[in-house]
C-alpha cells in the first residue's frame, strides 16, 4: 500500500508512524487508511466474540473511535498492532458485558476436559471458529478469552463482571460442547 508522505513528521519516520502522527492531528485520510491497513486483523478478533456481521462492525468502528480517541497515548514504544488489539478487546468485553446474560450459578469443576487431540488436528481452522461460533453467547466469550487470548479466570471474571467459578463453569461448558460437536463431525480424512 503506497502512502502520501503529505503529513509533517520527521522524514526517517515509516509510512506507520507517518499515519498515526496524522491520526494524532486528526487528519481523516490517514484515519481512513489506518482503519483499512488493520481493518482483516481487527475485525478477526472481533469475530471471534460476536457472531453477526452487523454486530461485529460496529463494535470494531466503537473499538475504532476508542482507538482514535485515545492516539495521542500511543509512544511510539512496543507494538501499535498490539495497542490497537488491546483497544479493540476492551470494546468487545464492553460489548459483551452490556449484552450478554450470564448465569449467576456457580459450579465448581474438579477436572477440565479437552477436545482429543487426534481430532482438533483433522478439522480446519475454519470449522473450528465455525463451532466456537455456535456455543451459547457467555460460554464462547468466556472461552475465546481464555482459549485464544490467554487470560485467566481471575482477570475474565473482573472484565465480564462474572465470579472466578461461573468463568470455569463457562470454559469447562464450552470445551464439553465442542468436544461433542467434534466427535458428531466423525471426520475421516486420509492423512
Amino acid at each position: 500500500m503506497s502512502i502520501a508522505l503529505a503529513y509533517n513528521v520527521p522524514s526517517h519516520a515509516t509510512e506507520l508512524e507517518q499515519l498515526i502522527q496524522g491520526c494524532i492531528r486528526n487528519e481523516r485520510g490517514a484515519q481512513e487508511k489506518l482503519y483499512h491497513l488493520f481493518y482483516p486483523r481487527m475485525m478477526g478478533v472481533v469475530k471471534r466474540y460476536i457472531a453477526h456481521e452487523e454486530q461485529a462492525e460496529e463494535v470494531l468502528n466503537n473499538g475504532y473511535l476508542r482507538a482514535f480517541q485515545k492516539i495521542k497515548q500511543f509512544n511510539f514504544q512496543g507494538s501499535f498492532e498490539g495497542w490497537l488489539r488491546k483497544i479493540i478487546f476492551h470494546a468487545v468485553a464492553d460489548y459483551v458485558k452490556q449484552n450478554t446474560k450470564y448465569s449467576n450459578q456457580i459450579l465448581l469443576v474438579d477436572k477440565e476436559q479437552f477436545v482429543e487431540k487426534d481430532h482438533a488436528d483433522k478439522m480446519y481452522y475454519d470449522q473450528l471458529v465455525e463451532l466456537v461460533q455456535q456455543l451459547p453467547d457467555a460460554t464462547r466469550t468466556v472461552f475465546n478469552m481464555y482459549v485464544m487470548e490467554g487470560f485467566n479466570h481471575r482477570e475474565i471474571g473482573s472484565m465480564l463482571g462474572i465470579s472466578e467459578g461461573t468463568s470455569k463453569w463457562h470454559l469447562s461448558e464450552g470445551r464439553k460442547v465442542l468436544k461433542e460437536k467434534i466427535e458428531k463431525l466423525e471426520l475421516h480424512w486420509n492423512m
